[in-house]
């Protein structure tokens, strides 16, 4: 299984680096106040890929960790009414 994965990871770094070395050509972007910047494509695509991976790990953060304060906090809940149903059934135990 290990040298399959390998595999993969070697076939999919091998069309990664033709797919770079197909589009090294080189691209003018336009910015404000006629700023021209003279990039490669790939380098640019790799830009705006690295740059959309960090707005999506961070607009998911939030609901990530106002999740796990959730799940803390009903866990919490939970151990407190398991305590109180251990004390309660002891208690009617002790009674009879």
């Amino acid at each position: 299984m290990r040298f399959l994965i390998w595999g993969v990871r070697i076939v999919l770094f091998l069309l990664l680096l033709a797919f770079l070395s197909r589009n090294s050509g080189a691209v003018g972007v336009q910015l404000f106040f006629d700023a021209l910047w003279t990039l490669p494509l790939s380098l640019l695509m790799l830009i705006f890929f690295v740059a959309g991976v960090l707005l999506g790990v961070t607009a998911t953060t939030s609901t990530i960790l106002r999740q796990r304060r959730e799940i803390g906090r009903l866990r919490s809940l939970a151990e407190g009414a398991g305590h109180a149903a251990e004390s309660d059934s002891s208690t009617s135990v002790r009674s009879v």
